[in-house]
């Protein structure tokens, strides 16, 4: 607002003047105004003592800082409108909207942040990001090869194949491309009293054992016996096969510790193949510590049940089986890839294969090209028609 030279003072003093019986020329040569300007302040001043005036200037004054704040909410508001129906989360979204009330309604760059409540500095930020398209473009590769593997994974091996990225920019590529694993819903289970469980020290120390059920694409079922080390984390046997009776665990148990050596604990749950005559005898005479969990308790065997839920998630609810042969190949395949090449969360990012040679790094070459390499299930089916001799020790 223009300033007026004469404080109404100065003003009210001129009018008193007038007022005395001097001429208005004699005041306007005085005091350098016009006719016009004296007879506005006679119509706006007049009769007005000095007090009177400043009342009336202070009313002035509020009435239009009023008027301008009203206008200003009134044009903010109209603005939100504007922007009801868009996304302002990103930083490049709220870039938008500044850039969008400066165009449509001639607003400073201030006066939109603070319309909008963001920083100032965010609007000037310019992105200085190196080219990443190599990165992206393995990390996809990676990503639809291993199609269950999160961004964490992801980051070891592309670290291994010499990508030097922060796991932080890595994340918003891997949101960026839409690679986010969605996880598999299951069936609500009671918790349960949840014990800890105690982790072995050394490997043999002790191993867990348990079964998995699938069927091949002509509705076959078949089972798998997966036996994994809970020092190491290693897979030491994947057995597949239509039907897997105790007498058969325990062959395959006795070759396994022909190759791999005697663990002294092996952990389990109570069913009928891990409970039957032969486990037992085999138990007695390879003189091993077998535990049974408690009935209803999978989590007192949690290393074989999260080994599991990693197998069914990876390898059989990615695969259709069209064949037993098919089915021995492709998981001798994974346990291979497991041991050797995928890193494991819980042994800071090694592989099972390369946490075992911490403890000995001498081991002997055929026990690595055990690890690496999955023999044919050395015991097979009994004929049909033949029955099996039964240990004379009983359960219980």
């Amino acid at each position: 607002m223009k300033r007026n030279r004469f404080t109404e003072e100065q003003i009210i003093g001129i009018l008193k003047e007038q007022e005395a019986g001097v001429p208005v020329a004699d005041l306007c040569r005085k005091h350098g105004v016009s006719n016009a300007s004296i007879y506005k302040w006679k119509a706006k001043y007049g009769g007005m003592d000095i007090s009177e005036a400043k009342r009336l200037k202070a009313l002035e004054d509020e009435n239009a800082r009023l008027k301008k704040l009203l206008a200003d909410a009134m044009l903010d508001n109209s603005a939100l409108k504007d922007l009801l129906g868009k996304k302002m989360v990103a930083p490049a979204a709220k870039r938008d909207a500044v850039a969008h009330l400066q165009t449509v309604y001639g607003m400073s760059e201030r006066r939109a942040c603070q319309v909008l409540g963001c920083c100032r500095m965010t609007m000037r930020y310019h992105a200085t990001r190196i080219d990443d398209g190599l990165l992206r473009e393995r990390m996809k590769a990676i990503a639809h090869e291993r199609r269950r593997f999160g961004y964490r994974r992801l980051h070891v091996l592309l670290r291994r194949e010499g990508h030097v990225v922060n796991h932080k920019r890595l994340f918003r590529i891997y949101r960026e491309e839409k690679l986010t694993v969605r996880r598999r819903g299951g069936r609500k289970r009671a918790m349960g009293t949840r014990a800890p469980m105690l982790i072995p020290m050394a490997p043999n120390q002790r191993w867990s054992l348990d079964f998995v059920s699938d069927q091949m694409t002509d509705c076959r079922r078949f089972r798998v016996l997966t036996v994994v080390d809970d020092c190491t984390r290693e897979c030491l046997a994947l057995v597949a096969d239509t039907s897997l009776s105790g007498l058969r665990v325990a062959r395959e148990l006795e070759a396994l510790i022909a190759r791999r050596g005697k663990p002294a604990m092996i952990v389990s749950d109570n069913g009928t193949e891990f409970t039957s005559n032969a486990i037992l005898s085999f138990a007695d005479r390879m003189r091993i510590d077998w535990h049974y969990i408690a009935p209803g308790k999978p989590i007192q065997n949690a290393f074989i049940e999260s080994f599991n839920g990693r197998l069914r998630d990876e390898l059989l609810n990615e695969t259709l089986f069209p064949s037993l042969s098919h089915v021995r190949a492709t998981v001798a395949s994974w346990r291979a890839d497991y041991n050797l090449n995928r890193p494991h969360s819980r042994l800071g990012w090694l592989t099972p294969a390369e946490y075992a040679d911490t403890f000995n790094p001498r081991r002997d070459l055929a026990l690595r090209s055990m690890a690496s390499s999955t023999p044919a299930p050395v015991a097979h089916p009994a004929q049909m028609g033949k029955t099996n001799r039964q240990s004379l020790r009983h359960p219980g």
